[in-house]
């Protein structure tokens, strides 16, 4: 069994931005040469999740509209009175959507159902570089 890691960045608007970042995800499995494993894909911060889902237009004002249902921006959170940051939200949000996904790799290929990509969720409260680190393990 082999480990590769590998990265890329993506320029987010923060605000609940959800971007599908499955074809930079599959180049990563490609680069590396790797037909069968596993991947996980992880985003370095904590303000920002990973996860699958339908890419389209009503689940991508679905999503947003959950979120601000169980962690509204408006609320006060404790962490903006220790930070003064204001974006106590967006540690709440990703903490409960976690930083990463595990996929399985078979013929080359990412194994997701018809309907499903893999998408960064920023919540900060302004635009942000992010880093997307892509580990794959098997052969």
């Amino acid at each position: 069994m082999n480990i590769t890691t590998k990265s890329f960045s993506i320029s987010t608007q923060g605000h609940t931005d959800i971007i599908n970042i499955t074809a930079e995800v599959a180049n990563k499995i490609k680069e590396s040469g790797f037909q069968e494993g596993t991947l996980t894909v992880f985003v370095a911060g904590s303000t920002a999740g990973v996860t699958t889902i339908e890419f389209e237009p009503g689940l991508l004002q679905d999503l947003p509209e959950a979120f601000e249902e169980f962690a509204p921006m408006d609320q006060t959170y404790h962490h903006d009175a220790a930070w003064g940051d204001g974006n106590g939200y967006a540690h709440v949000r990703a903490a409960i959507l976690g930083p990463s996904v595990t996929i399985p790799v078979q013929a080359g290929k990412l194994i997701l159902g018809t309907w499903q990509q893999i998408v960064l969720i920023d919540f900060d409260n302004k635009s942000r570089n992010r880093e997307i680190i892509v580990q794959i393990m098997g052969r």
